[in-house]
């Protein structure tokens, strides 16, 4: 077994800030344009890539003069809009020396977590693809909050290779992969050549949720390699300093660490549901109605629900948790949050005495609910 990238058609690659800035002084073009040089290569072969690309609060920062990072968000999204200016500039200039056009794509949350906005970022990048266009992604700094901001670009390739269905994800990053320990702190830690995504043993390797290994840095990774899966993309994680590595992958060499998708390609809508970083409401199960979603592939019917929270109307998205608050499922729910709390612990017979009227039987019915 060896790159996961060998047979691949549709690539999304992820590159770091840390990868296309100069510690910090502004963009790199050399960086710039050997990565340019690397998917100019891929697609002489007809492989269909999207770059995913930080760094542009860090030109912005290098073009208004800034030394220090600002905390307050006004400001980060300003140096955001400045450096989106550069950060398109030197990619298109770096692009058309190989005769690729590229494109800009700004995404928030906001866009994907709509149905029609999915489906219309999708159409858009699927058709840019097909043009031969090189798509560039990055969070849409601009407009972005902290509700609706994806928080990481990792975590914003794993919903754009959902969104297109593509064959791998490849992180670059400037460590050589994930490790069995942290090679910072143990001698004896060994690279992780080969895994599945979703392993819960790689995400107690990566450090774990806020641990200081996993904020932001390999943890990340891991939770991005596992919702990349949901879609049936597979992972790599690879050091974007090796020379040439995207061709070096593409041509079958085992770079970094390979996470294969085990389980298989998800349903277009339920991939969407599964992708919501937040969600309108939270809905308690109790042990039978989480078992009979989980292993008896039921819908859900408001006798299950012991409780309500959050607002929502009908047809959002809600999560649905067990007894210790752990997320077992989502779903688009049939009746808004006040709607709901009126009806849990009751029969479906009821709903109508109860609501005055009856527009499903199911809170949640099973074609619009995904396990998790």
């Amino acid at each position: 077994m060896k790159s996961l990238l060998a047979n691949a058609k549709t690539i999304i690659v992820k590159v770091g800030s840390s990868l296309v800035t100069d510690e910090g002084r502004g963009l790199d073009r050399k960086a710039i344009a050997a990565w340019a040089g690397q998917i100019a290569r891929l697609h002489e072969k007809k492989r269909e890539i999207i770059l995913v690309s930080s760094g542009a609060v860090a030109e912005g920062m290098q073009r208004l003069g800034w030394s220090k990072r600002p905390t307050a968000v006004n400001e980060l999204q300003a140096a955001a809009a400045v450096g989106q200016m550069g950060l398109v500039q030197m990619y298109e200039s770096c692009f058309t020396e190989h005769q690729l056009h590229t494109a800009q794509v700004l995404l928030t949350h906001d866009d994907l977590s709509d149905r029609k906005r999915y489906l219309n970022a999708r159409s858009t990048l699927r058709t840019l693809l097909d043009l031969g266009v090189i798509p560039i992604i990055n969070e849409n700094d601009t407009v972005a909050t902290d509700e609706i901001r994806f928080g990481d670009n990792d975590t914003l390739a794993a919903l754009v290779a959902n969104l297109v269905e593509a064959d791998v994800l490849v992180i670059l990053t400037d460590q050589a992969g994930l490790y069995s320990a942290d090679p910072r702190k143990n001698a004896e830690a060994e690279l992780i050549q080969h895994g599945t995504a979703g392993d819960t043993t790689l995400e107690a390797m990566a450090g774990g949720t806020g641990s200081a290994i996993g904020s932001g840095g390999m943890f990340t990774k891991i939770i991005a390699a596992k919702r990349a899966a949901r879609s049936g993309a597979h992972t790599v994680i690879a050091s974007g300093h090796e020379p040439d590595v995207l061709v070096r992958l593409a041509n079958d060499e085992l770079i970094g660490t390979h996470l294969r998708a085990a389980q298989q390609k998800m349903a277009a809508k339920k991939q969407w549901m599964a992708d919501h970083l937040q969600v309108r409401g939270r809905l308690t199960l109790d042990a039978g109605a989480v078992k009979a979603l989980q292993d008896d592939g039921k819908s859900l019917l408001p006798v299950g629900v012991v409780a309500v929270a959050g607002e929502f109307e009908r047809g959002e998205v809600v999560s649905c948790l067990d007894a210790q608050g752990k997320e077992v499922a989502r779903g688009l729910v049939n009746y808004n949050a006040a709607e709901a709390a009126l009806i849990l612990k009751k029969s479906s017979t009821e709903i109508e005495k109860i609501l005055g009227y009856v527009d499903e039987a199911e809170l949640i019915h099973r074609t619009n609910l995904v396990l998790v």
